[in-house]
């Protein structure tokens, strides 16, 4: 069940999505419990950006058949409140936390990724290298493909201005250096391809798919869309095809780890995207339901 990833030895291969999961919310409704049996392998951070932001506008969430469209918007404290606020917290959390499928061994610490995104180049080099200097942090998630904010999309949807984007920020951390790469584009293998190819040290996918919803109850010539920013994101077990094609395009493709991720609730779903190519899995919108659901799904992957 181990798995060597970007150097990091993990203890099997199941993580989470960034954002789907608050540690340290959690840690304080569990407790203790939280890290005696800590669900992920390695833990990915929420979205960081260099200036706080409060996110989208109310209503952020909608549920749709077999999914969940998501309007959030990427709050968080900004670059300098992660690293003087959420990042010890988290850094204790990891120290502290066991992992391991039952019946494996057990292992004390875990790995945290850190999930970045900026508009520019020069907003990423800063992100990058001020993450560059803390140990506490393993690797860097570069998300290039959020669908709930106006930043970041165009930059992950095309190929040559990947290419040029990550060309320049590369050399400011030697960290494993992650893309979160965007589905929302026309060639998901071309730009997995292109972030391969300007220093990229894995490719996580996918990430949600652009979706809308009216509002109910309305007048039947009316398109009020129901989410505060008209848009979100949509997750859960109705992209979990599109995410196995699309994993299954970019490992054929690419040389370097793929994570891959989409509508992941039993270890069935997790071991389909092993076999098409990833080597690590990210739990979700199901953590939100059940958030023992990543321990749950390890556990049956080693039966």
């Amino acid at each position: 069940m181990s798995v060597e990833f970007c150097g990091l030895s993990l203890a099997h291969p199941i993580i989470n999505g960034s954002g789907t999961f608050d540690a340290i919310a959690a840690k304080a409704v569990f407790g203790d419990a939280l890290t005696r049996s800590f669900p992920f392998a390695a833990y990915v951070s929420k979205t960081i950006t260099l200036q706080p932001r409060q996110g989208n506008a109310a209503p952020r969430l909608w549920e749709s058949p077999s999914g969940l469209i998501n309007s959030i918007g990427l709050p968080n404290k900004g670059l300098r409140g992660y690293l003087e606020e959420d990042l010890p917290q988290l850094a204790q959390i990891a120290s502290a936390a066991r992992t391991g499928p039952s019946g494996s061994p057990e292992r004390e610490g875990i790995p945290i990724f850190t999930n970045v995104m900026g508009s520019t180049a020069a907003d990423i080099a800063e992100l990058l290298a001020a993450c560059q200097e803390r140990a506490e942090i393993a690797a860097l998630e570069l998300n290039v493909s959020c669908p709930n904010v106006s930043t970041g999309l165009d930059i992950g949807a095309d190929p040559a201005v990947l290419a040029s984007v990550l060309a320049q920020v590369r050399p400011h951390t030697s960290k494993p250096l992650i893309v979160k790469l965007t589905p929302n584009t026309a060639d998901v293998a071309l730009c997995a391809r292109a972030a391969q190819d300007a220093g990229a040290d894995a490719v996580s996918l996918i990430n949600t798919l652009r979706a809308m919803a009216l509002s109910p109850g309305r007048a039947r010539a009316s398109a009020e869309a129901w989410l505060g920013a008209r848009t979100g994101g949509l997750s859960g077990p109705a992209i979990r095809p599109v995410a196995l094609a699309q994993v299954a395009a970019v490992a054929a493709a690419v040389s370097i780890p793929v994570i891959g991720m989409g509508g992941v609730q039993r270890a069935a779903h997790a071991r389909d995207l092993l076999d098409a190519g990833a080597t690590l899995v990210a739990v979700g919108t199901e953590s939100f339901r059940d958030p023992s659901a990543a321990g749950r799904i390890a556990a049956a992957l080693r039966e």
